[in-house]
């Protein structure tokens, strides 16, 4: 049988172009790759070279007129998107000593992990938590939040932290709402600072608890207890030879996820670690908590130091250096590819 001239099957794929039809054969090895192809890069903030334009952004606008004052950190094969990855959303945000961050809530579940300063608060659902360096703090789907900066012991400094958001999931959904609180105040405060760590996090719950929710009721992670934690593991545990010592936050109710579309780690790297490449569909995103290094993603190599951020996109190998004892914290969209049944990793040599 004779196969169809060229032009003769141009005229069908125009043809059909008014009904919004278009051939699969065209298309289907972009639609089903043999491995993931993400279009997005691995990129790197040095937090000492973004910090100015920061503190720049303080001067020119509050954070009630800006709601939230954050530069969004873009991944460099995105531009415009708001996004770090095609899933994943990240920004620096800063508040600054005596302003408050108005309340609001959104479907977007969003993780705060504290970078710089002492003195800041989040209060979510009606708690308030004192916010330090290293602390890991979530606002689940549709959750009131605002934040303030009173300072402490007589101190006042500007305080940043790292956001971390399913935007471009929800997104991608249309599944987006969100509300906004009285303009220019916090919420009332209703149980006192730490109620939810002594209800759930000493291994225990009230009897009654009711398990509604996929997202932790604990929603302040202190650093000083994360740290602890690594610090004894490593004098007694083996180190893995691709992830040091890592561990991801949970949800003490039902031992997965802290949130059910973000995960959260924190991972500690002994001085003179030199890990193997692994490699994994879910893309991270890394803040360095503490240490030096050199972070080897794709064929880049990104030198690190505390408070600088650095995002692995899907499938991209990453490997380790740690030229002193390093913590990295982390967060991925990893639930949502373990609930599809779709992640894969590999550990190579």
């Amino acid at each position: 049988m004779q196969r169809p001239h060229a032009d003769a099957r141009q005229k069908l794929y125009d043809d059909i172009r008014p009904q919004h039809m278009t051939p699969l054969w065209e298309v289907l090895h972009a639609l089903v790759p043999a491995q993931p192809a993400t279009p997005c890069v691995p990129a790197f903030w040095r937090y000492q070279d973004v910090r100015p334009y920061l503190m720049q952004a303080g001067e020119l606008i509050t954070a009630e007129e800006a709601v939230r004052r954050v530069l969004i950190l873009e991944n460099p094969a995105l531009p415009g998107q708001s996004a770090i990855t095609r899933s994943l959303y990240a920004g620096l945000q800063l508040i600054l000593p005596g302003e408050i961050a108005p309340s609001h809530r959104h479907v977007q579940s969003a993780l705060r992990f504290v970078i710089e300063g002492k003195g800041a608060y989040t209060t979510v659902a009606g708690e308030r938590t004192t916010m330090y360096p290293g602390d890991f703090i979530i606002t689940p789907s549709w959750t009131w939040h605002d934040h303030g900066n009173e300072g402490m012991d007589g101190v006042t400094e500007p305080v940043v932290w790292l956001d971390g958001l399913d935007i471009p999931m929800v997104r991608f959904f249309d599944a987006g709402f969100a509300e906004n609180g009285n303009a220019g105040k916090s919420q009332t405060v209703s149980r006192p600072e730490g109620s939810s760590y002594a209800r759930f996090g000493a291994n225990m719950a009230p009897v009654r608890h009711d398990r509604k929710g996929l997202t932790s009721p604990i929603f302040s992670y202190p650093y000083s207890r994360t740290r602890e934690a690594l610090h004894a593991l490593m004098q007694g545990c083996e180190t893995d030879a691709w992830e040091g010592i890592k561990l991801k936050y949970i949800n003490p109710a039902t031992g997965g996820y802290a949130m059910p579309t973000l995960a959260t780690f924190m991972q500690l790297l002994p001085k003179g670690f030199t890990g193997k490449r692994h490699r994994s569909t879910d893309g991270t995103v890394y803040c360095v908590t503490e240490g030096s290094g050199i972070a080897h993603v794709g064929g880049e190599q990104f030198s690190f130091g505390p408070r600088d951020v650095f995002v692995v996109p899907s499938w991209t190998p990453v490997s380790f250096d740690a030229h002193q004892e390093v913590v990295l914290f982390s967060f991925s969209d990893r639930p949502v590819h373990e609930a599809l049944g779709m992640l894969r990793e590999e550990f190579l040599e």
